[in-house]
């Protein structure tokens, strides 16, 4: 641990940590990082598939229950962990390599200042095609420390934070579009017009059938009034000869 700013190692971290991370555990040691695992809140934003999007708030999740991320929807995890910073280093977070490529992006600051104690929130995004699948639990995310060159006194001071900041649901709240939300939807519209259109094509081919029924018989009774015009002109020269030979 020599010199300002250096990263703790895996040795240094299992002297230090179980001072600084509860639960602690020997095994989540990874290399110079520690792994921390899904707390016991969860926010997910609504989708399109939200019956109320406007009633989506944090959940509280049982032992090791598991919950999705839609495709382009923002999440809220917290950490099972609280951590401790101490006055002389900060730290990084992340996640795991493995829950990256399978699109999930943590949007969230990439630090924890010296002196803060708590659990983390990290705010991530699901940018890839499929619902992500995660359960309280596991361990997905990553966080290093290193040295500061001194202890400081401009460290932040305050109470333990525990759980999800209600304040951090407020300004995303409601429903997000997502691409695959968007596509489902004018794939929808698509199909709606396509109905309405049959619909009105079937109406006309109706209407088209009653007028030409119509017009058949019009036609129909015209021709036998001009059958009937034409047989009473033929008959009139006879019946006049016929008055004249009387």
């Amino acid at each position: 641990m020599d010199g300002a700013g250096s990263f703790w190692s895996g040795e240094t971290l299992g002297e230090r940590l179980p001072d600084l991370i509860e639960p602690f555990s020997a095994d989540r040691i990874d290399c110079a990082a520690y792994t921390l695992a899904v707390g016991p809140e969860v926010y997910v934003s609504p989708s399109d598939q939200s019956v109320d999007p406007a009633q989506v708030t944090v959940r509280r999740l049982s032992e090791e229950e598991a919950f999705t991320i839609p495709p382009g929807q923002f999440a809220f995890l917290l950490s099972e962990e609280v951590v401790s910073l101490p006055a002389d280093a900060i730290a990084f977070i992340s996640i795991r390599a493995r829950i990256k490529f399978r699109g999930l992006v943590n949007v969230s600051g990439f630090h924890v200042d010296p002196g803060y104690r708590g659990q983390l929130t990290f705010a991530v995004f699901n940018a890839g095609p499929v619902p992500i699948h995660l359960r309280r639990g596991q361990p997905i995310f990553l966080i290093w420390f290193a040295r500061l060159d001194r202890e400081t006194k401009l460290k932040k001071d305050g109470p333990v934070h525990r759980g999800i900041d209600i304040d951090v649901i407020t300004s995303v709240a409601g429903e997000l579009q997502s691409f695959a939300g968007l596509s489902k939807k004018i794939k929808d519209q698509e199909k709606s017009l396509g109905d309405r259109i049959h619909a009105i094509e079937r109406e006309q081919n109706y209407y088209r059938g009653i007028a030409a029924l119509v017009l058949a018989v019009v036609v129909a009774l015209s021709v036998n009034w001009l059958k009937d015009s034409i047989a009473a002109k033929s008959q009139q020269p006879t019946v006049q000869s016929q008055e004249r030979q009387k």
